[in-house]
């Protein structure tokens, strides 16, 4: 599915081969990252080019508002002026990286014009990549390709497989993985759950959620990697919309061996999907939340006991988000940290660099919000290749139960 650029101008050009067809060796890639905070020195940021709206799936469907334009008639490749501007604003955002001295790779073309068949679903195209935090988890020096949940979304990881191969030829440590590939098929979602829009009301969707009726079945194991938060030795997974307890299952069956401890976390949220809009570390010690969605009082615990500060985010500067956008107006806190003093924040979110501000930190804004109906914000938009920093231990009191999935389940 790669194609010429003519579409993709931003995108990472095709690797330069040896004889052999091994892509070349880039000397002193490192490939390593343990948590969000620790001094960032490269990274993947997203494009926007050709992106498409996709028609509906059984689980895109509940990422869309009930009374979004985006239901049933606007499928199709977005505008080129909305295309443009959005690559105006991450180009923008990789050159700021850059000239910070971090090293910005983006990543390959793909035709998501092209309709998506397998045996079990067919779409009429892909997604895009604008947000390469959904699809690639890096932990420790192993990069993995996410399954996710959204049909359009099957083949996203065909961006990244020439600069993930071009990684794991430069850095002889560097590992590349691939989660189980989900079948996607109708029995792998509760196919009349968005339906449920036309009568319940908002404290009846919540309480669908509380009880952990998403619209993902158990059949596939399913997580997007937004879902996982990473903070050294222990990593937090986000059970909702995106990721289904398989998905949990899989991850703690795969890390734990490796010495990590795996959590789940959920929150009182009508929609959960991707927690880097809901819980966030900024550094060593502190945690960003969500207001609006609460982190349950027992799933606390572990913070408290290990004295994390959690401070509630403030409300963004924006009461509806831009138009075809995925996501809600807490975007605002979706930021990215260069390291344990530097925050880049959207520029537009006065009342955010000025909670980071007081929280000590030295504010970076950047313009990103036409750049949100393509997949998210600035954390969203990228993916870390290297940070510095080892696995540190940041949770050494823990509990019985602590770490076990079934703890958490409320």
């Amino acid at each position: 599915m790669s194609i010429s650029n003519d579409f993709y101008p931003n995108a990472s050009l095709p690797l330069e081969r040896k004889e052999s067809g091994v892509p070349y060796v880039r000397p002193g890639l490192h490939v390593e990252s343990y948590n969000d905070f620790d001094p960032l020195r490269h990274v993947i940021v997203g494009i926007a080019d050709n992106q498409h709206i996709p028609e509906a799936c059984p689980a895109s469907n509940e990422k869309i508002p009930a009374n979004s334009p985006m239901r049933g008639s606007k499928a199709g490749r977005r505008t080129q002026e909305s295309i443009d501007r959005a690559n105006e604003c991450l180009n923008g955002f990789a050159q700021i990286l850059e000239n910070r001295g971090i090293i910005v790779d983006r990543p390959g073309a793909v035709d998501w014009h092209n309709s998506i068949n397998t045996p079990d679903f067919s779409i009429s195209s892909g997604f895009g990549c604008m947000p390469p935090r959904d699809c690639l988890l890096t932990m420790g020096k192993s990069m993995l390709m996410a399954p996710m949940s959204f049909r359009s979304r099957y083949f996203e990881y065909l961006a990244y497989t020439d600069l993930l191969r071009e990684y794991f030829e430069s850095d002889q440590q560097c590992m590349i993985e691939q989660a189980p590939r989900p079948r996607l098929s109708d029995d792998s979602f509760r196919m009349d759950y968005v339906a449920a829009y036309e009568y319940l009301s908002d404290e009846e969707t919540m309480a669908r959620s509380l009880n952990k009726e998403y619209s993902t079945r158990e059949t596939d194991i399913l997580f997007d990697a937004a879902d996982v938060m990473r903070l050294g030795k222990d990593i937090f997974v986000q059970h909702g919309l995106t990721t289904n307890l398989a998905g949990i299952h899989w991850i703690k069956r795969k890390y734990e061996p490796m010495g990590y401890r795996i959590h789940t976390l959920s929150f009182a949220d009508n929609h959960p999907i991707h927690i880097d809009a809901t819980f966030c570390p900024l550094r060593p010690g502190l945690m960003l939340l969500n207001p609006h969605r609460p982190l349950f009082a027992g799933q606390r615990e572990i913070f408290e006991k290990n004295d994390w500060q959690i401070v509630e985010a403030v409300k963004p500067s924006w009461d509806n988000p831009p138009a075809l956008c995925y996501s809600s107006t807490w975007l605002s806190m979706n930021t990215l940290i260069i390291d344990h003093k530097t925050v880049c924040v959207e520029a537009s979110e006065k009342a955010q660099m000025e909670q980071f501000d007081k929280l000590g930190f030295n504010v970076i804004p950047v313009d990103l919000r036409d750049a949100y109906a393509f997949g998210g914000g600035l954390h969203c938009a990228t993916a870390d290749v290297w940070r510095e920093g080892k696995c540190e231990d940041y949770f050494p009191n823990q509990f019985s139960g602590s770490h076990n999935v079934s703890h958490w389940e409320y």
